[in-house]
């Protein structure tokens, strides 16, 4: 899909220099042009905090260059001289470059905007100079102006050379530059920031509230992504550490429920269900198919195929190769959707960039460390839930920004802090601190070593399952349930999870009973789909009513139900197959009518039922209209798994017909003598 320019908002980023170009117009569409841009820069305000003077002497000057042109577009009707019109084309130019200064830095950070502080003075000193030269050179008598605006351009022509001598930086704006620059050194030696000084500065730079220091470092990281010079990046990752640190611990802990009216996170927002990934359950900057056809961020796969595993982790069929295959439609629809939504959209590229940069700045380490260490402490000495509230938050958003940041927070001992606030009296008594709760246990799950704390934390994951069975909302249990998920990638853990009773229960309740807007019933499936691959668990399963579940969910989430039905089945054993005698028919819809990896999975799903089931199954599964249709149709169309399957299930039901029954079940199991749940047992070979 090809994806425009003008599809998305614009964005604070600087053209290059040879985006200024002279225009092809008319002379008198040149000269209203002129007028035009000159009002635009006329209506901007100076800058409020840094560069207030030289940015307000700018515009002064462009206002009045503005009654130049507004007196040729009004008097002037002859053609001008080649001199004349090469002047305004340059002017031109140079006026486009002084709009783009001024705006990008009065919407950009504030903080970058102080260090870039003597390099943007003299930015506005050239064009100056360049201003100047243009006026000394304009063929004034040629225009045939007026005597007042000739006196003008006059004025503006003396003030221009009058400030040609040297750029202008503040000796206030100059000494907070360098306290800045000295907070930072003092940072890589581990030295704690004075709350006092850091307040002054950031008061000084109008940045005052949780808020501002929000939209400051969304600003930061903005720039960093338009840098391309390590040393500026260095800097600005700095940067991004110490705003960080100040909005904890000038501000304190936000409140959530102002944050999130504000605040554009993508899981907020219940963006499509397709643009998650199914292993970090977080949007996607990077999609990319495996073998099964199945997208998946490509940092959350990798780290699944390297962590040992060599299965599709929604589907469970084995890779046939872990080539990564970059979906880049489904990518540049995510981007699509996030700039209309005005939210922040990294690639993967630019993300691990960021996060190298943070691993290599030694000041923005400490200061994550240190903002790690404040909110914790902050955390042990809370004395209400409405001040814990906000401070788990806090640590909820902090841990879903890198991996430093989650380590930061575990070393710091966050973990058995926020198991406090897993219980059904916190639960009860306060929903939203439940939610931030378990919500940062699963951001802090993502990395690997604290996926180890948590499981050996005492109460962690008794407080995680006790939020999944009787959490006070469906956000809780939903992300409860997606903890379990992210545990369970460990392959020891995912079989200590699927001996608890009370885990498989949750799951099972959380997909049945869940809502059917939003993804928590899916957040149960695909833990459901991910402990299926451990005998013991799959047995609980299969007696916790795990196909009545999925039949009934079936017609809501139909891709996600015939997965986890065909990873049944396939190791159930005869009461799992027996149970999904009631099933068949919704499998044969799904034939007919279901997505392409749904189709796949039926069939898939529908041979095992057969092969195993007997002719009972097949006879109901024969019974459905048109069904030999459907399959041949699938045989032609579907994906390569799909069309060995239906041609496998095409040769089952005309073996059936042939009265060739015996030869249906395979060896090893008995026949199933009625349609019944209860089944009868295997046979030892």
């Amino acid at each position: 899909m090809a994806i425009y320019p003008q599809a998305f908002p614009p964005r604070k980023r600087r053209p290059s220099a040879g985006a200024f170009m002279s225009p092809k117009l008319s002379d008198q569409s040149l000269l209203r042009s002129l007028l035009s841009i000159c009002q635009e820069i006329s209506s901007l305000e100076p800058f409020r905090f840094l560069l207030r003077r030289t940015s307000l002497s700018m515009i002064r000057k462009t206002n009045l260059l503005s009654m130049l042109f507004e007196d040729l577009v009004r008097n002037s009707t002859a053609a001008f001289s080649p001199s004349a019109l090469l002047c305004f084309q340059e002017l031109y130019i140079l006026l486009q470059r002084i709009q783009t200064l001024i705006e990008d830095s009065s919407h950009g950070s504030k903080m970058w905007l102080l260090i870039q502080t003597e390099s943007l003075a003299n930015c506005f000193h050239e064009f100056t100079l360049d201003l100047s030269t243009l006026l000394d050179i304009l063929p004034i008598k040629e225009l045939r102006l007026n005597d007042d605006v000739e006196e003008v351009v006059s004025l503006l022509r003396n003030q221009c050379s009058r400030s040609t001598t040297k750029s202008f930086v503040d000796p206030l704006d100059d000494d907070l530059r360098r306290e800045v620059c000295t907070m930072l050194d003092r940072l890589k030696s581990e030295i704690v920031p004075d709350h006092s000084r850091l307040s002054e500065i950031f008061i000084r730079l109008g940045i005052g509230s949780s808020a501002s220091c929000t939209e400051e470092l969304e600003s930061l990281q903005d720039e960093f992504q338009n840098q391309t010079e390590e040393k500026s990046k260095s800097q600005l990752i700095a940067l991004v550490g110490l705003v960080r640190y100040a909005k904890c611990v000038l501000f304190g802990a936000s409140t959530p429920a102002s944050d999130l009216i504000r605040r554009k996170s993508a899981s907020e927002l219940g963006f499509p269900v397709d643009f998650r990934c199914p292993i970090s359950l977080e949007l996607m900057r990077d999609p990319v198919a495996v073998a099964t056809g199945q997208t998946y961020d490509r940092e959350s796969i990798k780290l699944w195929i390297e962590s040992g595993h060599n299965t599709c982790p929604k589907t469970g069929q084995t890779l046939a190769h872990t080539d990564l295959i970059p979906n880049r439609a489904l990518k540049n629809l995510i981007a699509m959707w996030c700039r209309e939504q005005r939210i922040p959209f990294e690639t993967a590229e630019n993300s691990k960039g960021l996060v190298n940069a943070v691993k290599k700045n030694k000041a923005a380490l400490e200061a994550t460390r240190m903002m790690a260490s404040f909110l914790v402490n902050m955390l042990s000495v809370s004395q209400s839930m409405e001040a814990a509230n906000g401070v788990v938050y806090e640590l909820r958003s902090l841990a879903k920004t890198d991996s430093d940041c989650r380590a930061c927070i575990a070393e710091a001992g966050a973990i058995p802090l926020l198991v406090r606030y897993l219980s059904s009296d916190v639960g009860g008594a306060q929903p939203n601190l439940q939610v931030n709760a378990v919500t940062a246990i699963l951001n802090l799950s993502i990395l690997e070593a604290n996926k180890t704390r948590i499981m050996e934390t005492d109460g962690a994951l008794n407080g995680v399952i006790e939020v999944l069975r009787s959490g006070a909302t469906w956000e809780a249990k939903g992300n409860a349930a997606a903890t379990i998920f992210s545990l369970s990638g460990v392959h020891g853990y995912r079989k200590r999870l699927g001996r608890k009773t009370r885990v498989i229960k949750g799951l099972l309740e959380l997909a049945k009973e869940g809502p059917e807007h939003g993804c928590f019933r899916r957040d149960a499936m695909v833990a459901i789909l991910n402990l299926a691959g451990e005998r013991e668990a799959l047995a609980r399963m299969v007696e916790g009513g795990v196909v009545e579940m999925v039949v009934q969910v079936m017609e809501g989430l139909p891709e996600e139900a015939v997965t986890v039905l065909e990873a049944v089945v396939r190791s159930g054993g005869m009461l799992a197959i027996a149970a999904a005698y009631g099933a068949i028919r919704k499998l044969g819809c799904l034939l007919r009518e279901g997505s392409e990896r749904a189709r796949e999975s039926a069939a898939a799903t529908l041979v095992t039922i057969c092969r195993k089931g007997g002719s009972e199954m097949v006879a109901e599964l024969a019974s459905m209209p048109g069904i030999e249709r459907v399959i041949w149709e699938l045989m032609g169309v579907g994906t390569v798994r799909a069309r060995r399957k239906a041609a496998s299930l095409l040769r089952i039901l005309r073996r059936w017909a042939a009265g060739l029954d015996s030869e249906v079940a395979d060896e090893g199991y008995s026949q199933v003598v009625s349609p019944s749940i209860t089944a009868t047992t295997t046979v030892a070979g």
